[in-house]
């Protein structure tokens, strides 16, 4: 059973920077196309940043160009570099392996990022 485990978020100012990270407790980063989620309160889990085996990458609009997904195989971690952040972008994230690639292991506890002055 894959178990992943998110960090790194925090309260940080608009326009201020995170970087987080997604530990695995496998090597699944070589061979699955994973992702970034969030939820905010009130709202649906969506998909914000993913990556594929080949290290394609795609983005929700809403981050594109602020946002950056990459990953270390090596160390089977992911990460998600947040810039110019905004109050919308106050979340929980999540990673897991990316919609439409194949089922969703279960889910972390996320960690919570909230963007405000």
């Amino acid at each position: 059973q894959v178990q992943l485990v998110e960090s790194g978020g925090g309260l940080v100012q608009p326009g201020g920077s995170l970087r987080l990270s997604c530990a695995a407790s496998g090597s699944i980063f070589s061979f699955n196309a994973m992702g970034w989620y969030r939820q905010a309160p009130g709202k649906e889990r969506e998909l914000v940043a993913h990556i594929t085996p080949l290290d394609n990458t795609n983005y929700a609009d809403s981050v594109k160009g602020r946002f950056t997904i990459s990953r270390d195989r090596a160390k089977n971690t992911m990460y998600l570099h947040m810039n110019s952040l905004k109050s919308e972008d106050t979340a929980v994230y999540y990673c897991n392996r990316a919609t439409g690639y194949g089922s969703p292991w279960s889910w972390g506890q996320g960690t919570q990022v909230t963007v405000s002055s």
